[in-house]
């Protein structure tokens, strides 16, 4: 039992019998006699051993460890194909989602500029003598004033993100 189990357990973490070892400080052939059954470890290196192969004394003296059959990997594999699959597509979606706010943001802000250049700054005919009407003609001004300095960096951004987005398998 415990030969089968060092083995057993041995090859599930990937290890061969020269890395297993080196761990803990014996030669190969060492670990291939335990293996064997030629011979036991003693109680010191049992207890290194269960902490090279991160399993505990009981299960390496208990009884045979099994590994993984066949159906079970591939249950595992189809969990985990079912799941990379749920991740693509969420993925696809909110990259569709992005995609089109970066167009949306394109879109109004292009709106926005052809608005302003229509209107031709109709604030500066205004009578400013009225409070209200300075008021709003002041922020009227002052959102033209941004809007012209922002909107090109906003559109080179929505423009860089449209294409940064876009479907990549066309």
């Amino acid at each position: 039992m415990l030969s089968e189990n060092i083995k057993t357990i041995r090859k599930s973490k990937g290890l061969s019998q020269e890395e297993l070892a080196v761990r803990l400080n014996v030669v190969r052939q060492t670990v291939s006699k335990w293996e064997q059954g030629a011979s036991v470890p003693d109680s010191e290196l049992l207890i290194a051993l269960s902490e090279a192969l991160e399993t505990p004394v009981s299960v390496l003296l208990g009884e045979n460890v099994t590994e993984p059959e066949a159906e079970e990997l591939k249950a595992i594999s189809e969990k985990l194909e079912v799941i990379n699959l749920q991740l693509f597509k969420r993925q696809q979606s909110r990259r569709k989602v992005i995609h089109g706010l970066f167009i949306a943001l394109a879109v109004v802000t292009i709106l926005m500029a052809v608005i302003l250049l229509s209107l031709n700054s109709p604030y500066l005919e205004w009578n400013y003598n009225d409070p209200e009407t300075a008021v709003l003609g002041t922020l009227f001004h002052y959102f033209e004033w941004v809007f012209v300095r922002i909107a090109p960096l906003v559109l080179i951004g929505a423009v860089v993100g449209i294409v940064a987005t876009r479907r990549k398998d066309r």
